[in-house]
């Protein structure tokens, strides 16, 4: 009795905060599941409202309905311009969607901090609320027990607008059947935004609301974000009670679960999202395939005969590392122009420069491992960043405990990332498409959470500081001077390309392409496609594991925030803008990232993440084929941008030919 007395006050906050993230998860799960926007900008939403709230709030009751009525209107104007912005993407899937939402994102979050103050915000609630009321024999904060019922009202009149009236009903007609919409004479493009406004209302009105709860500051609104794609993803797109009772658990997971279990609670949420969506995937037969039915010939067909180098139409022999023909060594050029222009930067750029070249080159080798998972094996993946940071703390552990050669660290870091990627790959290959992206985010986030537990290894929040060192060879000096380290780097990943490029230009790579392009007749034919896409995976882990340890060499110290969500994103977008077959563009695309976040924005502090905001934006609309797609290479992906890696069915083509690789 007397432990249940002692833990009522956490309970009751997980329920506060558990309703909080219902409403925000039910405008986030409306429009994703009826609008089919795949919103990253959902917590930007929720804080406009709750600086908005905080900023007018004055202790009134007055000043409590304006800030409700203003935060609402301009979260929900904000998602009506999100409804706008997503219309182009209508054909590009969820991948572009994802981009170009967290471009909005930060562009949106630079903009807040420019207005209201980079400092959290005090919220001023009425008097009558600003007290404490006796729960069972303990004193219990006011307005946390009047915004539970607030909570409650808001939650059943939304229940009650989506199954009672008519315009529910439109609603979810958009969503099930959208041609019948139009003939009963309904605008489905009016309805769309009426949802994504809809949506912005709820998050709006939750950072209102939950402002005294979740106060306006920096990182609130990636930290609702995630709680609230968690919550849709427990209780999923089909009913919002499940989605009530989903926002509850983890609500009393953040609070509740912490005060019993402080060193178990981190895991719980993000292990509990990757074991439902893993779950949902078994019962799924994977397909294959993307786009429309093909006419042609059948790709495996084609497959084979390129296997066996005899691909009709064509002169160039599918044989390893043979370039005859000037069609091959015009694909050869920008690699070889690049390599000229990466030995050239010590003698043309300063110590500062050189170093961020050094830094793009690991955030590269990153982008390159996801190349090979979204662009060739067609699993998108926004947890990359797991065996980037198994491989730079393993570095860091290495150098600490005596291990400073340079090969040695990069051998037993591929190694321990490569292990990782094995044991996490089963829980990630069954699935696809959107699947992919979450399962692979809650890898990450769960890899986020052991960094920050795991003091004694990643010294924690802190990071690892002060470790020796690295040495190019056996015998050889410390490497401390940034031209030196950034040669030690540029070796590395022109080693660790040149056996990237020569895999997928072998009938592995060739096997892994027709597998994306047309799985249903891969698996019909006898391939283990399972079998492929682990060892893609086990591959890619081990490339991103280099990465890391490279990563951790030429900066000298690690933090949390170098393999963290924002990283796994950035390496997202390097694919997008090089192209998602395109080994050079996902260089390219790291080396854009790295000059705009720490070069461009240094001639304008503090804006760095509305710059990069800016290219998230500009790439999905300008490059919907990357730089590859501007030369009209085979790297430049399927014709409308990034679909190959959103949908997959039986029927389909592969997009990008089998056995057509781009540097």
């Amino acid at each position: 009795m007397d432990l249940l007395d002692g833990h009522l006050i956490p309970a009751v906050d997980g329920v506060a905060f558990g309703l909080l993230l219902f409403v925000v998860a039910a405008g986030l799960s409306l429009a994703f599941g009826t609008a089919g926007v795949l919103n990253l900008s959902h917590g930007t939403l929720y804080a406009i409202g709750a600086y908005t709230g905080a900023e007018l709030s004055d202790g009134t009751w007055g000043g409590l309905a304006l800030g409700l009525a203003a935060g609402t209107a301009a979260a929900c104007l904000a998602g009506a311009g999100l409804s706008a912005a997503t219309a182009p993407l209508a054909r590009r899937g969820h991948l572009a969607q994802a981009l170009l939402t967290f471009g909005l994102a930060l562009i949106g979050g630079d903009l807040l901090i420019q207005v209201f103050g980079a400092d959290e915000l005090p919220v001023r609630v009425p008097e009558a609320l600003d007290s404490s009321v006796m729960l069972l024999g303990h004193r219990y904060p006011a307005y946390r027990l009047c915004f539970i019922v607030m909570a409650v009202l808001l939650a059943a009149f939304g229940t009650w607008v989506l199954t009672r009236t008519r315009m529910g009903a439109a609603v979810r007609a958009a969503a099930d059947d959208p041609q019948m919409l139009a003939a009963t004479g309904r605008n489905p493009r009016a309805v769309h935004t009426g949802v994504l406004a809809a949506a912005g209302a709820l998050a709006g009105a939750a950072g209102v609301l939950g402002a005294p709860i979740i106060g306006p500051g920096p990182g609130t609104s990636e930290n609702v974000l995630m709680l609230s794609l968690v919550v849709v993803v427990l209780g999923g797109l089909r009913s919002l009670w499940a989605t009530f009772f989903a926002a509850i658990a983890v609500g009393e997971v953040q609070t509740l679960g912490v005060a019993l279990a402080p060193d178990l609670a981190p895991y719980l949420i993000f292990a509990a999202m990757a074991a439902v969506l893993v779950l949902r995937s078994r019962f799924a037969e994977p397909t294959a395939g993307h786009g429309p039915e093909d006419p042609g010939p059948d790709p495996v067909a084609r497959l084979r005969s390129r296997l066996a180098g005899r691909v009709p139409g064509s002169r160039v022999p599918a044989r390893i590392g043979r370039l005859p023909g000037g069609a091959a060594w015009w694909r050869a050029a920008p690699l070889l122009v690049l390599l000229v222009v990466l030995i050239s930067l010590p003698a043309l750029l300063d110590a500062y420069s050189i170093s961020l070249a050094g830094s793009a080159l690991a955030l590269g080798l990153l982008a390159v491992s996801v190349t090979i998972l979204t662009g060739y094996a067609g699993l998108p993946t926004l947890g990359q960043t797991a065996p980037f940071a198994v491989g730079a703390y393993a570095t860091a552990n290495l150098a600490e405990a005596g291990w400073t050669v340079g090969p040695v660290q990069l051998a037993l870091s591929a190694l321990a990332a490569a292990v990782f990627a094995a044991v996490v790959g089963p829980a990630v290959i069954r699935a696809r498409g959107t699947t992919v992206l979450m399962i692979t985010l809650a890898v990450g986030e769960l890899t986020g959470a052991v960094v920050n537990q795991l003091k004694s290894v990643t010294g924690g929040a802190d990071g690892l500081v002060g470790f020796p060192a690295t040495r190019a060879l056996w015998g050889g000096e410390e490497m401390l001077e940034e031209s030196e380290l950034y040669t030690y780097a540029l070796v590395v990943a022109v080693v660790a390309v040149s056996v990237t490029l020569l895999v997928l230009r072998s009938p592995a790579g060739k096997l892994l392409t027709g597998t994306r392009g047309a799985e249903a007749r891969m698996r019909a034919s006898g391939h283990p496609v399972g079998r492929y896409l682990l060892v893609a995976h086990i591959c890619a882990g081990a490339l991103a594991g280099v990465g890391g340890s490279l990563m951790v060499t030429v900066q000298q110290y690690l933090a949390p925030a170098d393999v963290g969500f924002e990283i796994a994103a950035f390496a997202l977008l390097a694919v997008v803008i090089g192209g998602t077959t395109s080994v050079i563009g996902a260089l390219l695309g790291a080396g854009l990232i790295v000059a705009t976040r720490d070069w461009v924005a240094g001639s304008w502090p503090g804006h760095g993440p509305l710059l990069l905001g800016v290219l998230f934006v500009a790439t999905v609309y300008l490059l919907p084929r990357g730089l590859a797609g501007l030369r009209g290479g085979a790297g430049s992906g399927p014709p409308s941008g990034l679909p190959a890696v959103e949908d997959r069915s039986p029927s389909a083509p592969a997009q990008n030919p089998a056995g057509k690789v781009s540097p």
